[in-house]
């Protein structure tokens, strides 16, 4: 299995799910709590996939003056995961989220010749063993495996080759991984849609899935929907779409 490198903020308030917590009725501290739960489904899915977890966390000069990003991390998963000794923390080197992201593929790939690697980020927590492991069978006939997100993002960037990375997550993402890839001379594969959590409406439509698969009594990121049970949240139309309402009583 591949090692797949989790790039993740320090679980602070302000500092993670910002957009959501402006945009919702979730607090800058229940935003954080979400972001905490996302971090672990996705971490726990990756050990449970048999593959190699390292999580990559901001450098120090990135993060407020306050925060250790390490030993902010390390409180949430060395309680959450089942392995916790089995995963491995490194700092982040880049100024963008592309150099950081290019840095540590180079890193795996050239210096630690690994065989194949993938970078993702805490808000994918519907990225489980299923879909990971689905993405190593496709590495192995592919060098480059992206997978898709709404407004054309990507949930998933698997690679056995590296190419240039630099601006290589301009909008739409996916279009620009690939491209990048193709002028590398790469082959390019897709995994199905999943969803990205970042902004109001990827939780409304997290939400939305998530209660979905609980009454259907399938797979769900167990830690997310407790959290979404907690605060009460759910979905409701408004303004012709759908977008995250809470019970009176979870306020």
């Amino acid at each position: 299995m591949a090692t797949l490198a989790v790039l993740a903020d320090p679980p602070v308030e302000g500092v993670v799910l910002s957009e959501i917590a402006e945009s919702t009725p979730l607090t800058a501290a229940e935003a954080t709590r979400l972001y905490e739960a996302m971090l672990t489904d996705l971490c726990r899915g990756i050990q449970a996939s048999a593959g190699d977890l390292l999580v990559n966390y901001r450098p120090a000069d990135q993060v407020p003056a306050d925060v250790d990003p390490e030993a902010s991390l390390r409180a949430v998963l060395d309680d959450a995961l089942e392995e916790p000794d089995e995963a491995r923390y490194e700092v982040q080197v880049g100024e963008t989220f592309a150099g950081r992201a290019g840095n540590t593929a180079t890193h795996l790939l050239e210096e630690e010749d690994e065989d194949s690697i993938a970078i993702v980020t805490p808000s994918t927590p519907f990225l489980g063993r299923e879909q990971i492991g689905s993405a190593a069978m496709k590495i192995r006939s592919s060098d480059v495996v992206l997978g898709p997100a709404s407004d054309g993002r990507v949930h998933y960037v698997g690679l056995s080759e590296t190419f240039d990375f630099e601006n290589a997550y301009a909008s739409p993402a996916v279009e620009t991984l690939t491209a990048r890839a193709r002028d590398a001379d790469l082959d390019v594969d897709f995994l199905p849609m999943a969803p990205v959590v970042e902004t109001g409406a990827d939780l409304a439509d997290a939400v939305a899935q998530i209660r979905a698969r609980l009454r259907a009594e399938r797979n769900v990121p167990i830690e997310t929907a407790t959290v979404i049970d907690d605060l009460g949240l759910y979905v409701e139309e408004q303004d012709g779409g759908i977008a995250v309402a809470r019970t009176s009583d979870s306020s």
